[in-house]
């Protein structure tokens, strides 16, 4: 079960938290599929398949940050990415402002490449070492070539302006990465992905490599590019702590499917899945001597590559029926009082 840890002595809900809800959402996905083949190659032999994302559907409003949390392999990393076409989904759709992303040539989906950007997990790994820091940056403004900043001129006040956002000196944009400490990295993947304007930033645990002490500083800053520009996150992360304070909604996935869907605070306060009580219930609490009682899974996770009939959790959950060995439960409403947007799949939850 995975054990979060904290930025911050103790994870309150924050009140800037208060997105409006736009119609129609920026990001539609329903059903989305990812199966990775392995054991074969296609056609020849025998062959399996990890059903890596397996029906995923959410959507996502303008100016909202929705985070996917689970536990590692669930599929979070690899949903993100499937919404940028970084991975091509095996099936499913995507459509942003309303317009289907899969299935697009590369010459129509690139025009779509810069409304949608991503920050990577890891700050030493996502940057070219061989590259300066203002170069790093100025790449995908070439690449795309927008006449706004042709010009050494134009582009270097671009420039100075995005590290100035991000809080990196001016005098930074001649160094390599490698003079950089972890935060600053990040700070420069931040830079980055805002370079184009972008209306959607996938986060790919951007803070979980970066030590405890810079990480509330990393989380607070996208918050802020947030609030100013109108930025819409899909925020895969672990950290509960983390993601209590930076959402607005959280959905939590098991083996590659969403299990709980609500508002932040309601699920951190009314959990109704039996899984998402036992994630939230592993979280350490920053209380030395507190006692706390733990909801403790059966056994391990199963196989992805041959996941059980009926609920995926019902293995190791200590609630359940044989109608959970039987059928997969369907995501649907809970509670009248939230207008349908805390969604549960569990058949134990009316």
């Amino acid at each position: 079960m995975i054990a979060p840890t904290s930025p911050q002595a103790e994870p309150q809900p924050n009140p800037r938290r208060t997105a409006t809800p736009s119609a129609p959402p920026l990001l539609e996905v329903s059903d989305l599929t990812k199966h990775f083949l392995v054991g074969g190659k296609a056609g020849r032999g025998r062959a399996g398949g990890v059903k890596a994302v397996d029906g995923v559907s959410f959507a996502l409003d303008r100016g909202e940050t929705l985070s996917l949390v689970g536990e590692s392999g669930c599929g979070k990393t690899t949903t993100g990415k499937s919404v940028l076409r970084l991975i091509e989904p095996t099936a499913g759709s995507v459509r942003l402002e309303g317009e289907e992303l899969l299935g697009l040539a590369p010459s129509r989906m690139r025009s779509h490449r810069r409304d949608m950007q991503i920050i990577f997990q890891d700050p030493y790994a996502s940057l070219n070492p061989r590259l300066s820091a203002a170069e790093i940056v100025a790449e995908p403004m070439r690449n795309f070539a927008d006449p706004a900043w042709r010009g050494p001129g134009a582009l270097r006040d671009r420039l100075a302006w995005l590290f100035a956002k991000v809080g990196l000196r001016p005098e930074a944009m001649a160094k390599l990465p490698g003079e950089f400490s972890g935060g600053q990295r990040q700070r420069l993947g931040i830079a980055r992905a805002l370079a184009l304007k972008p209306k959607l930033i996938v986060c790919d645990e951007p803070v979980s490599a970066l030590d405890v002490s810079v990480q509330a500083q990393v989380v607070n800053l996208l918050m802020d590019l947030q609030a100013e520009f109108g930025l819409s996150y899909l925020f895969v992360a672990h950290d509960l702590a983390v993601v209590r304070h930076i959402s607005h909604r959280v959905a939590v996935m098991y083996l590659g499917r969403i299990v709980e869907i609500a508002e932040c605070e309601r699920l951190f306060t009314d959990p109704q899945h039996p899984y998402t009580r036992m994630l939230l219930s592993a979280a350490p609490i920053p209380a030395p001597g507190a006692r706390t009682t733990r909801v403790l899974p059966i056994g391990d996770p199963p196989s992805a590559l041959n996941p059980p009939a009926g609920c995926r959790f019902h293995p190791r959950c200590p609630m359940a029926r044989p109608i959970c060995r039987e059928t997969a439960p369907p995501l649907i409403p809970h509670g009248s009082a939230t207008g349908g947007a805390h969604r549960v799949a569990c058949h134990l939850v009316s």
